[in-house]
């Protein structure tokens, strides 16, 4: 990263809108993340991340709320880009879903075969109901969708669902540093893995997938933003903690990594 700032001549590149999600699970009285290690062809290869990715053309999701363009601080349609992506990249890397039946808007996906249909599950606190999506029919949909033969509204629309974007809780966005050839302008979400459903590496695209509490995450290789995201959750021992303290946080007011390099050829990290 230094070295690149030294280097860094010329215009800064356009920073690409990308979504990213941070899964969360239970533990006893605390909660673990659901972690990554990128494999050494990918962008930020061996670095440890959270399922997410860059926003695609075709992410135009309908959402059940409605603020989202003032919570990450963009006009509506790219704001409801930005959570479309967020929702397909977490089914596409880790094989979770957010969705549920249309005509009921509180309940999630949670029938055993997954042909599609929904059951009432187990109730949990917010009257959500439960599932798993790992079936081979849904497997062939979520290829479908990775490799763009279809959207991940398509899918829902034919099996009778909608996204489940009020389970996702914006917390921070990030813009890569100017000296970067490649930028991008994240935005990074919790989200609370539906119970029934199960996290797992179907991307190919990493090393490395586990579950960790936050003080063990933060021994992983990282970057400042996601090393960031982690050292934020300090403060909290529970995931009903995190979710309330979701709403206090600024998702729309970017954080931008700066190195400032002096003149006896030191150079600091700033995080702003």
């Amino acid at each position: 990263m230094v070295r690149r700032a030294r280097e860094f001549r010329g215009e800064p590149a356009t920073p690409r809108p990308a979504a990213t999600v941070v899964l969360l699970r239970p533990d006893d009285d605390k909660f673990q993340l659901y972690v990554l290690k990128r494999a050494k062809t990918m962008v930020f290869g061996g670095l440890y991340a959270f399922p997410g990715g860059g926003v695609d053309p075709t992410d135009r999701p309908e959402t059940l709320r409605s603020d989202w363009a003032a919570r990450l601080g963009v006009p509506d349609e790219q704001a409801r880009a930005i959570v479309g992506a967020a929702a397909r990249e977490l089914f596409e890397e880790a094989g979770v879903l957010l969705a549920g039946p249309l005509d009921e808007p509180d309940r999630t996906v949670s029938d055993g075969s997954l042909g599609g249909s929904v059951t009432h599950g187990r109730e949990i606190d917010d009257g959500q109901v439960v599932g798993d999506v790992s079936a081979a029919d849904w497997e062939a949909d979520r290829a479908a969708i990775a490799a763009r033969e279809l959207t991940l509204t398509e899918v829902l629309e034919r099996r009778g669902l909608r996204l489940r974007d009020d389970l996702l809780f914006p917390w921070a966005r990030w813009i890569t540093p100017e000296f970067e050839p490649k930028r991008f302008d994240t935005w990074f979400f919790v989200a609370l893995l539906p119970e029934g459903q199960t996290a797992r590496d179907v991307s190919g695209e990493s090393e490395v997938a586990a579950w960790a509490h936050p003080e063990a995450a933060e021994e992983l290789a990282m970057l400042p933003p996601t090393r960031s995201t982690v050292n934020s959750f300090r403060p909290y021992q529970k995931i009903a903690e995190v979710i309330a303290a979701s709403s206090r946080r600024d998702a729309s007011t970017p954080v931008m990594p700066r190195v400032v390099l002096a003149e006896d050829g030191s150079a600091l990290l700033h995080i702003d």
